[in-house]
């Protein structure tokens, strides 16, 4: 019989998805074939299955963590919202609409069967299961309709464990409020709570925890210390929150405009673990007055942020620093970006917009969305700084529902292999200054990031990095560092016991 525990949380970014992640490494390093699940997920960052199926990112880098491909089962409702008020709803990989929240929290029920069956399909490959909540399940206005905290625990028929966040202060009032607004039969469910992201001396907790567990009659089973541990966030809430505002100067400064709907941000992932790279995330024009180089990410939005771009004063500065010979580059909606006409007649009610006119493009965006993995190519003849890129093998994928047609004279950036046929993506400027593409995860190619970033230093005199850093064994790492934590500052036997103690049929 396969074996669940879940990770709820007393709120939204507490640490659920990196201690899911960790908890996979865990049991994969015990030799347990063991899978990651959030039914229901809400956020920007998505990636692709071998498939070609979108999910959310949080749930595929849990994969990795497992020692696994990601499979679409592991998170079958993805929300991609769209405004304050709209989100795209990807069910089990493809796109089937958009609603507003109260018409998506109406249509609920209707998934209710339909995560029930996938939950149990992929219990029936796995030993162990390890299932994440959203947000918190004391969100009392949606119990009714749950389908990702006590909802999905009572469907899996599993154990709960509650982690509370002390970083941002008042961890045993949010644990006591937590318990307290949950019915008896959901509080019979949590076995334990892990206290999240501590600084200081655990011994000062003591009375603290002796007092929550008297109050509560739930055992607190882990305190994890804060962990410079370097892997993906779920959403944009990390940006929001300044994460990435602290860097340390190096050779490179790479600035990544923060759009208000930015997504996939984790693209830049690989650029920031290297050696000699600060990447910074700019919402202001001075903040791009450092920059060797200006990325304009992916946008679930583009029209809307293109016009954030404009009002915000950073268009012009992206303008500037490009007439000031700093290269931009553009992935997906940032490629589109770039280019002198966007065409909405889908999704906006923008209509056609002008882009910023730095590529010789056009885009019209599409109905059906492009998802696929892909094997790729630089263009032989790159010119200017990117010649030293000229022809390297690139992996990624593509999520993006626009199609970009090149003016005759403009450039193709990369070469696509796709189905026997080379097929053209992005394109590039006659100097080489700009470029853009609709493949997301370039960066995580070690070879064409170090030619990059070469060619960069090359052009602020500096000499080149010989050695490239091997990022799928820098992400291995960065699991193996996070498991080894946990099994120092958790209870892995404590929660072996309960898993082995909770026997309840699934739904």
């Amino acid at each position: 019989m396969t074996q669940a525990i879940m990770l709820q949380g007393t709120a939204s970014d507490v640490g659920k998805s990196v201690l899911v992640a960790g908890l996979c490494r865990i049991f994969y390093q015990d030799g347990r074939k063991t899978a990651p699940f959030k039914s229901q997920n809400m956020a920007l960052n998505s990636g692709i299955t071998p498939e070609g199926q979108e999910m959310g990112r949080a749930q595929i880098f849990q994969a990795e963590a497992a020692g696994i491909e990601p499979d679409v089962r592991m998170n079958p409702v993805l929300l991609k919202p769209t405004s304050d008020r709209k989100a795209q709803v990807v069910l089990m990989g493809k796109v089937a609409t958009n609603m507003d929240a109260v018409s998506y929290h109406a249509y609920k029920p209707r998934l209710r069967e339909q995560i029930i069956g996938v939950y149990q399909s992929l219990a029936s490959e796995y030993d162990v299961l390890v299932l994440e909540g959203a947000g918190s399940p004391a969100e009392i206005n949606l119990r009714d309709r749950d389908i990702v905290n006590m909802g999905m625990a009572e469907m899996a028929g599993c154990p709960v464990i509650l982690v509370a966040d002390i970083d941002r202060g008042g961890v045993f009032a949010a644990i006591y409020g937590t318990l307290a607004l949950l019915q008896e039969h959901e509080r019979w469910r949590v076995k334990g709570v892990i206290i999240n992201k501590f600084r200081g001396d655990e011994a000062l907790l003591t009375p603290g925890i002796q007092q929550i567990e008297a109050l509560t009659g739930v055992p607190v089973i882990g305190v994890m210390p804060w962990l410079d541990v370097d892997l993906e966030d779920e959403d944009g809430v990390a940006l929001q929150r300044g994460k990435y505002l602290l860097s340390h100067e190096r050779a490179l400064d790479i600035a990544v405009v923060q759009l208000p709907h930015i997504a996939n941000f984790t693209d830049f992932n690989a650029l920031a673990a290297q050696p000699d790279v600060r990447v910074h995330y700019a919402r202001t024009a001075e903040a791009l007055c450092t920059a060797d180089l200006i990325i304009l990410p992916g946008s679930k939005n583009t029209l809307g942020d293109l016009n954030w771009l404009r009002e915000s004063g950073l268009a012009k500065a992206v303008l500037d620093a490009h007439r000031a010979g700093v290269p931009v580059i553009g992935v997906c909606g940032g490629y589109q970006m770039l280019g002198e006409t966007i065409i909405d007649e889908v999704e906006s009610t923008l209509g056609t917009q002008p882009g910023l006119g730095l590529l010789e493009t056009v885009t019209r965006f599409a109905r059906d969305k492009t998802t696929t993995r892909v094997e790729a190519c630089m263009h032989a003849s790159l010119p200017g700084w990117l010649a030293c890129c000229n022809g390297l093998a690139l992996r990624g994928y593509e999520i993006h529902m626009g199609e970009t047609t090149l003016h005759s004279d403009c450039q193709p950036a990369l070469w696509l292999h796709k189905n026997d046929h080379r097929v053209a993506d992005g394109a590039v400027s006659a100097d080489g200054q700009v470029w853009g593409t609709y493949v997301h995860g370039l960066f995580d190619n070690d070879a064409f990031t170090r030619a990059l970033l070469n060619g960069l230093r090359q052009r602020k005199g500096l000499p080149p990095l010989d050695v490239a850093l091997n990022y799928a064994h820098y992400k291995a790492q960065q699991f193996d560092i996070l498991a080894s934590a946990m099994r120092k500052h958790v209870d892995i036997e404590r929660l072996y016991q309960i898993m082995q103690q909770h026997q309840e049929p699934a739904c």
